[in-house]
């Protein structure tokens, strides 16, 4: 890197690991024992896996001295009970290290997230139940209760849950079976991956061009975003009753639900009397910002958060190693403490 002035400056190195199927709670040491783990995974993520164990690997050759540290997107939906992260499959498929379960994912997102919010609200985040929308290209949400992740959208692979750019979400395993007698499972696995959601629906895999679209009287675009606002709503209502009816704060993160003040509006359209309303004024000027977006009235914070996925990830590196420098331990201390 140019800001170190040799290879023997580096301290250490965190890795984004998109799935560390059931052996990781917490970001970890990559020693070989942890490697091992991250590689009987590849399997469940062979996209990502794979490529982040060559990272790891040049890494390593790289900065010799250096802290290998591995960041797990499903790490934080570890704490979910197996009611959540159960399939209801025969025991068989279920079984064992490479067993069928749901682990979710977007989970640096989520750490930093919530923390940010509870931050704001002057809260602890042990003391606050929220929901956490992470709505960009890939989509999914979180239900988070005493600062842990009891459901989520996403499941054993980032293809369960909501609409996302190109990605369907829940689909009727049924429906899969019949489309498998007319195309091969590689043509299929293509379309869920590349060729559905957003696109699929309009043509269009970004929300702003959706929402052009709909202003312009397009059809198509006016589907897609009604069947995604469906869906986001249909998981809100579960996880409120997740919560008990005791939601504190509903979060909008991601590039879309940081941004798209329209699809906000419609997601919380009409939940009054759940005690959840939104202001419009406020809902229109809040553009990638942290703010409030709840009326005077609302027993619920609606809020935008920024998220920080790289951020999230050198803190929990540093954290792991030891080894932070003076500006990011104040950063660190910064977080945690009550805004």
């Amino acid at each position: 890197a140019p800001a170190c002035a040799s290879a023997g400056a580096v301290r250490c190195v965190g890795h984004r690991v998109v799935h560390g199927g059931p052996s990781f709670s917490a970001a970890a040491l990559l020693d070989a024992d942890a490697k091992e783990a991250v590689r009987a995974a590849c399997d469940l993520a062979p996209l990502h896996n794979p490529p982040a164990l060559l990272g790891i690997d040049v890494a390593e050759a790289l900065f010799p001295g250096a802290a290998q540290v591995g960041v797990f997107d499903t790490a934080f939906h570890q704490t979910m009970g197996p009611e959540a992260y159960t399939y209801a499959l025969p025991r068989s498929m279920r079984a064992g290290e490479g067993g069928v379960r749901r682990y979710g994912f977007h989970g640096s997102s989520y750490a930093f997230v919530a923390q940010a919010a509870a931050n704001a609200l002057g809260r602890r985040l042990e003391d606050l139940g929220l929901i956490v929308c992470h709505l960009g290209s890939g989509a999914s949400m979180a239900c988070v209760e005493g600062g842990r992740c009891v459901d989520t959208t996403m499941g054993m692979t980032p293809m369960e849950g909501l609409v996302m750019g190109t990605r369907g979400g829940d689909v009727d395993p049924g429906a899969l079976l019949y489309l498998l007698e007319s195309m091969g499972a590689d043509e299929l696995g293509k379309a869920l991956n590349k060729e559905s959601g957003l696109l699929g629906m309009c043509g269009k895999a970004d929300m702003r061009s959706v929402v052009e679209g709909v202003a312009r009287g397009d059809a198509d675009c006016k589907l897609a975003f009604d069947v995604y606002v469906h869906r986001v709503r249909k998981y809100l209502g579960a996880y409120l009753v997740k919560l008990g009816g005791k939601c504190d704060a509903i979060v909008f993160t991601g590039g879309v639900g940081e941004n798209a003040a329209a699809l906000r509006q419609a997601v919380c359209a009409g939940l009054e009397p759940l005690g959840i309303a939104v202001d419009a004024g406020k809902n229109s000027a809040a553009q990638g910002v942290l703010a409030e977006l709840q009326t005077s009235f609302s027993r619920t914070k609606v809020m935008t958060v920024p998220t920080n996925e790289e951020l999230s990830i050198a803190l929990q590196t540093f954290r792991v190693a030891g080894c932070a420098p003076a500006p990011i331990r104040a950063a660190r201390a910064a977080a945690k403490a009550p805004a």
